[in-house]
């Protein structure tokens, strides 16, 4: 198998995009393609050490910055590592394709660059996010601001396939996210998604309010991606602001420290289980080859666990089970 990495995408480019590259190498004997200026790539890899086997290298003379529009990837920047690694995934060079890079970039290359599903009307941004019995995946994340009821059911199912099908989870529960729980909350368009999922064969638990995200309870959460993206980034902003305030409640007094001393292993423990790296990436679901978006401060962890994830994606047949689905 052949994954196409972008080699430029993330805050620690091209270094831990290197490294995850490399591990991957060893661990899963699959061959890497890397996106970007090859001069840079191979001077990096030299400087720290780092064998290239099984690394192919494309030479790109651009890249996407995080202030770059969306659009960049399809006019300005054609031929940034990006927008390569995307063109060398349509033309079947490689099986899929993983950036740290630019989101929007990514969801607007992936959409219009990369052909959809048979059938789906919008691809969507699917980030996997930890919760207090395991993770769940939020659909959309933020791809698709204006949505019909007939997307968000897309949504569910394409969710549903890719957590059962990649993620080992059985019979994964749909929540549509709500203001209440009660059938005839929010909108019109979330009181006709409500009808559509109730009568499908998707597992659908019903409708779900913000506080109960966080408890597990859904595997899959439904939502438009203005909704979507509020949740992803409040989610983020609470678990960082959380940390930091046990973080500094055990290391700013002795009473403190003594006390992180005895349940420093049940600390580590909570931090891996909050630790978003171990997801590696969001899948961008809808299109009809793989593509994942890594976090943008991935490390060379991340990028390993994302080609994991993309390996078992391919391997798993999703593609043609959300198609079979619909």
């Amino acid at each position: 198998m052949k994954i196409i990495v972008d080699a430029f995408g993330g805050d620690y480019a091209p270094l831990e995009i290197i490294k995850g590259c490399v591990d991957s190498v060893n661990e899963y004997k699959v061959n890497i393609i890397l996106t970007g200026n090859e001069k840079s790539i191979r001077e990096v890899a030299e400087k720290n050490d780092l064998s290239l086997n099984n690394i192919e290298i494309v030479n790109c003379t651009q890249t996407i910055t995080m202030d770059d529009s969306a659009d960049s990837v399809l006019k300005t920047k054609k031929d940034s590592s990006m927008a390569v690694g995307l063109r060398l995934l349509n033309e079947d060079k490689g099986q899929a394709f993983i950036s740290a890079g630019n989101s929007g970039a990514l969801c607007m290359g992936a959409t219009l660059g990369i052909k959809r599903i048979k059938g789906i009307k919008r691809p969507a941004f699917s980030p996997v996010l930890p919760s207090e019995s395991g993770f769940f995946m939020l659909m959309d994340g933020g791809a698709n601001i204006d949505c019909r009821p007939e997307m968000l059911y897309q949504f569910a199912v394409m969710g549903s396939v890719y957590m059962e099908k990649v993620m080992g989870v059985n019979k994964p529960k749909i929540g549509l996210a709500n203001v209440g729980t009660e059938s005839h909350k929010g909108n019109e368009l979330y009181q006709s998604t409500y009808e559509l999922l109730s009568n499908s064969n998707l597992n659908f638990t019903g409708n779900i309010e913000g506080r109960d995200i966080p408890k597990g309870i859904c595997d899959v959460i439904v939502c438009d991606g203005f909704t979507g993206n509020l949740i992803l980034k409040t989610y983020e902003g609470v678990a960082i602001t959380l940390m930091k305030q046990i973080k500094h409640m055990f290391a700013d007094s002795v009473k403190g420290k003594l006390a992180a001393s005895l349940v420093m292993k049940d600390l580590k423990f909570m931090k891996a289980h909050f630790d978003y790296n171990a997801y590696g990436g969001a899948p961008i679901l809808g299109t009809s080859k793989p593509v994942f978006k890594a976090h943008g401060d991935s490390k060379a962890r991340t990028v390993k666990n994302a080609i994991r994830l993309s390996i078992d994606y391919v391997n798993a047949n999703a593609i043609e089970e959300i198609s079979s689905s619909l």
